[in-house]
């Protein structure tokens, strides 16, 4: 637990730190735990690129909303650019996890 709490005072909790806890907490050798860890995420990927929600409970949801084209600006010459319509990913945190957060400060 040392290890995770170092990492979220260092500001970002990467994937081969998962592999590490995987490693050292759950007695995983290094190539399994690299391997629940990329698959986890493909498949959270590959939810997103269909469409779906992705729903982690303690943790949050990931919704895939489409975004309507838009006339832009380019700041540094004023024109205007049109804004493509695009799908994008969105994050809302559990109540659980903001509460934790907010124990934190």
């Amino acid at each position: 637990m040392k290890m995770m709490e170092e990492n979220f005072e260092a500001g970002a909790l990467t994937k081969a730190e998962l592999v590490d806890l995987l490693f050292e907490q759950m007695g995983m050798n290094k190539r399994e735990a690299k391997m629940v860890v990329d698959g986890f995420f493909d498949l959270i990927c590959q939810s997103l690129v269909r469409g779906e929600d992705v729903k982690l409970s303690g943790l949050g949801n990931f919704q895939v909303r489409e975004k309507a084209p838009r006339p832009g600006r380019n700041p540094r010459t004023g024109e205007l650019v049109p804004i493509a319509a695009r799908r994008v990913v969105t994050f809302h945190a559990s109540a659980k996890c903001k509460e934790l957060m907010h124990a934190a400060t």
